[in-house]
C-alpha cells in the first residue's frame, strides 16, 4: 500500500523534517518505490511535484528537503502500484478545481469494482481508482451544493457520507484540502499528532536526525501532522478509529458533531 503525509498548521510553516524521515519509505526503509508527491498550499495557490521516480533517487524529493516551502496545508503521498501503470499522470496527489478553489487529494488503498458514472466536469488523466475516486467525491459535493461552497459543517456531513459510501468497495485511507483545512479519511491505519508550546526535540524514526522544535517556532504556533505509521519515535502519535473521518482547521483536530 501507499502512504500518505499531511500537514496542518496556524501559520505557515516547512514540512522538510517530516518529509525528510517520509521520503526515507519511498524505496530505503520500505517499498514505496512506485512514484512520490507533494503540495503545498500558498494562499490561492498550489505548488505541486510528481515523479514517477523513488522519492529515496527523485532530485525532486532532494529538492523539496533542501528547500523549505512554507504552507498551512500539505499533502504528500508515496506510491506502491496497485492500479495504474508506473507514470507520471498516476503519482498523487491529485489537483483539481471546484468552488474557485483548488482541492488536492492523495489516497491510500485498493478500490475494488469501483466504476461510478462521471458526467464529464471531472474526469481521470490517469488510470489509478485513486483519481477516479476524487473525480466522483468532486461530482458529488458539486451535485450536492451546486455552484456555492457550503459551510464547513455541512461540507463535513457530506464527506462523511461520501467517503463511507467509496469505502465499501475496500481500502479508502484519503487525504483532501482546499487550503483552508485538512480533511483526512482512516479505512484502516492513520496516526496525527499536534506539535505545540511547549516544543520538544523530534526524532525521525527512519533517519538520523532530530530538531528542536523550540528553537525553529514561537510559542503561538501549532502544527497538525497526519501520517500512515508514525514519523518519529519521542513524540506520542494518536490512531485514528476505522471509519473515522477527522477535519483539521488550524493545526487542531475538530470534535465531531454530535449524532
Amino acid at each position: 500500500m501507499c502512504q500518505l503525509l499531511g500537514m496542518n498548521c496556524n501559520v505557515p510553516t516547512d514540512i522538510v523534517f517530516s518529509f525528510t524521515g517520509f521520503a526515507m519509505r519511498g524505496g530505503h526503509t520500505d517499498t514505496h518505490h512506485d512514484g512520490w508527491g507533494i503540495a503545498f498550499f500558498e494562499g490561492a495557490g498550489v505548488r505541486h511535484f510528481v515523479d514517477h521516480q523513488a522519492a529515496i533517487a527523485s532530485p525532486v524529493a532532494e529538492l523539496i528537503k533542501r528547500y523549505p516551502i512554507k504552507s498551512t496545508n500539505v499533502i504528500a503521498h508515496i506510491r506502491k502500484a496497485t492500479q495504474g501503470r508506473v507514470a507520471l499522470e498516476n503519482c498523487h496527489p491529485f489537483v483539481r478545481e471546484l468552488w474557485g478553489r483548488y482541492w488536492v487529494f492523495a489516497h491510500n488503498g485498493d478500490l475494488k469494482q469501483f466504476a461510478p458514472t462521471l458526467d464529464g466536469a471531472f474526469r481521470p488523466v490517469g488510470s489509478t481508482d485513486s483519481e477516479l475516486a476524487f473525480c466522483y467525491l468532486l461530482q458529488q459535493l458539486r451535485r450536492r451544493f451546486g455552484d456555492s461552497r457550503p459551510p464547513l459543517a455541512d461540507l463535513r456531513a457530506a464527506l462523511a457520507e461520501l467517503v463511507a459510501e467509496i469505502a465499501v468497495h475496500g481500502t479508502f485511507n484519503m487525504m483532501l484540502s482546499s487550503g483552508e483545512e485538512l480533511f483526512a479519511h482512516c479505512s484502516t491505519q492513520l496516526f496525527y499528532l499536534v506539535r505545540q508550546h511547549p516544543f520538544v526535540t523530534a526524532e525521525l524514526s527512519d533517519e538520523d536526525v532530530s530538531v528542536d522544535f523550540s528553537q525553529v517556532t514561537t510559542p503561538n504556533d501549532r502544527v497538525a501532522i497526519i501520517v500512515t505509521q508514525p514519523l518519529t519515535t519521542n513524540e506520542r502519535w494518536t490512531a485514528f478509529a476505522p471509519g473515522e473521518l477527522k477535519l483539521f482547521v488550524d493545526g487542531v483536530p475538530q470534535a465531531a458533531p454530535a449524532d
